[in-house]
């Protein structure tokens, strides 16, 4: 799974660079295609914004990793 791979800091790039290892927000779309259009989307989006979207939903920035992959 490509959040384990990024906790484990395994894929070079950002989230290793910058330690980011906590899950604080996804979307669930109905396809790869789909995933991809939107993260280019957000990606384009400025750092105001993209916290507005995790704090929407997670104000506390929990690690929703371990929520929805707890065993």
């Amino acid at each position: 799974m490509r959040t384990s791979q990024h906790k484990q800091k395994l894929i070079e790039g950002f989230t290793a660079k910058y330690g980011v290892d906590r899950l604080a927000w996804f979307e669930v779309h109905e396809s790869r295609d789909a995933a991809f259009k939107r993260e280019r989307q957000i990606k384009k989006w400025n750092r105001v914004w993209k916290l507005e979207l995790i704090e929407k939903t997670n104000p506390e920035w929990r690690d929703l990793f371990d929520e929805l992959f707890a065993p």
